[in-house]
């Protein structure tokens, strides 16, 4: 699988219910604990105080990562997503 960073930005749309917010990130951490176990998100960092998330994710291909993962998130709708396709640096202090 090929690595990508994701910068997640989540915009609540005006007049959405608590309920509904309540219910849908409550769905969303459940997805991503599949989408750990399945391997496709590796890590993910929020900036403190933001609406914003930045994610290690992999996915066959940026259409994969985008049909079958990210569109899979039960706050997709409402999320805005920068995708940045990346590979090992030859010198990076964590490859093996």
């Amino acid at each position: 699988m090929r690595e990508f960073i994701v910068e997640i930005t989540t915009t609540i749309p005006d007049g959405t219910s608590r309920s509904e917010v309540d219910e849908r990130r409550a769905a969303e951490a459940v997805r991503a604990k599949e989408l750990t176990a399945s391997g496709n998100l590796v890590r993910l960092w929020r900036p403190i105080g933001e609406m914003r998330s930045i994610g290690l994710w992999r996915a066959d291909d940026e259409d994969d990562l985008h049909a079958n993962v990210l569109g899979t998130l039960p706050l997709s709708p409402w999320m805005t997503f920068a995708v940045t396709a990346v590979q090992p640096h030859p010198n990076d202090p964590g490859r093996p």
